[in-house]
């Protein structure tokens, strides 16, 4: 799966364009994802991640970075033997890229605007 472009509440994933905040999983788009706290991703939000069990977990924090990933959720994924990688949008975007392109198991969450 390659992410194609990537803009403020925008992103186009192998030539489909999407408007809510997205999860790739291999070959597999879950659009409209939400989270339930909105600005915090918490383990709870990434159940289909975990059953997914990636090498390395992207997650896109928002054009300007807002969603925070608290260190629950980053213990937690450790714990599963997931690597996180959590950047602004953009950036992970190309890093998920790099990653999926480069042969490893490769999961992302990407929130889409702030």
């Amino acid at each position: 799966m390659r992410i194609d472009s990537y803009s403020f509440g925008v992103m186009k994933i192998q030539g489909t364009n999407y408007k809510a905040d997205v999860i790739i999983l291999g070959d597999k788009i879950i659009s409209n994802w939400w989270r339930r706290n909105g600005h915090s991703l918490a383990i709870e939000d990434l159940g289909d991640v975990i059953d997914y069990k990636p090498h390395v977990l992207v997650v896109g924090r928002g054009a300007y970075g807002m969603m925070d990933v608290p260190a629950s959720t980053k213990e937690k994924l450790q714990a599963e033997g997931i690597e996180l990688i959590a950047e602004k949008t953009g950036t992970a975007c190309d890093t998920f890229n790099e990653h999926s392109e480069g042969g490893r198991k490769t999961a992302g969450a990407f929130h889409l605007t702030c």
